[in-house]
């Protein structure tokens, strides 16, 4: 099973889907990660359209970074027309055999590399067949292509039911102190009980936070004023809250700032004792515990 770092660097706005980052400036920020401890890096073959693989490779080649110092995880099975992607008119799943190893064999020639950490299928399809991934796994893993692998955003059932023709060892979903389904539905339980590491591709909730709405202010306003009696920031009050559970949550910073990987791994090594949690838990979602 692959150690990820205890921060995992998401590099979906890198590219073009965010900071345009040049080679040089992507190869500094994966230096400055590194000598930080973040070493995880989480990538999709479609971010950017299809280009940021291919630049992040050109980039840790620049930043002198070796490979065994490093994780790299990528994802596939969304299909999304664009100029790299020519010849579909929609965006769909794709989850077949023939693909993900397609896939798999064009993200290590985007970044350089022989093999993959961990491989995940980027959503569940509604017409996965979990019998074909896990060929395709099997393949994948004997070629030494890949080492682990993972999903994104499925259901603890659609966890269990993969877990029977494949073991996967990680999965992302959306998780934060404003989205606590995964908590509740039994996805966190089903990874603690398959020894699956489970991440958060959304760790600060902020779209709930930071709303320009009237509603929207007055949470921030409370929330940064119980964040202030704690001398913390409401970003660290989020990253608290999921360092805390015993799952092992590894955030994913979706960030091109070096100064926000650091301060996400000084807090990975903060303790909040259980009443502080709840304390925070009854802040964000009122009521008391009955």
């Amino acid at each position: 099973m692959s150690e990820f770092s205890k921060v995992v660097a998401g590099v979906i706005r890198w590219g073009s889907w965010g900071s345009k980052l040049s080679t040089s400036k992507m190869a500094s920020l994966i230096e400055a990660c590194v000598e930080s401890g973040v070493t995880t890096y989480d990538h999709a073959d479609v971010y950017g359209n299809y280009t940021t693989e291919r630049e992040f490779g050109d980039a840790l080649i620049l930043s002198g970074v070796s490979r065994d110092q490093i994780q790299l995880i990528s994802k596939c099975g969304i299909i999304k027309p664009c100029a790299e992607k020519p010849g579909f008119t929609i965006s769909h799943y794709n989850t077949s055999k023939r693909h993900i190893i397609e896939s798999v064999d064009q993200s290590l020639t985007n970044m350089n590399t022989d093999y993959l950490d961990v491989l995940m299928i980027n959503r569940p399809s509604p017409i996965m067949n979990y019998e074909e991934m896990a060929e395709a796994f099997h393949l994948l893993k004997d070629a030494g292509k890949v080492r682990d692998f993972g999903v994104v955003n499925f259901s603890p059932d659609q966890i269990r039911a993969m877990s029977r023709f494949y073991p996967i060892t990680s999965h992302q979903s959306e998780l934060s102190i404003t989205y606590l389904d995964p908590l509740l539905d039994g996805t966190l339980d089903t990874c603690m009980a398959h020894n699956i590491t489970p991440m958060s591709w959304s760790p600060i909730g902020g779209k709930m936070i930071f709303t320009n709405t009237k509603a929207g202010r007055a949470r921030e306003k409370k929330f940064n004023e119980y964040a202030e009696t704690k001398g913390w920031t409401i970003t660290e009050m989020a990253l608290l809250f999921l360092f805390h559970h015993p799952a092992g949550i590894r955030p994913v910073i979706n960030q091109s700032k070096a100064d926000k990987f650091r301060e996400a791994v000084e807090l990975s090594h903060m303790q909040l004792s259980n009443e502080e949690w709840f304390e925070l838990f009854i802040l964000f979602h009122g009521g008391e515990l009955n």
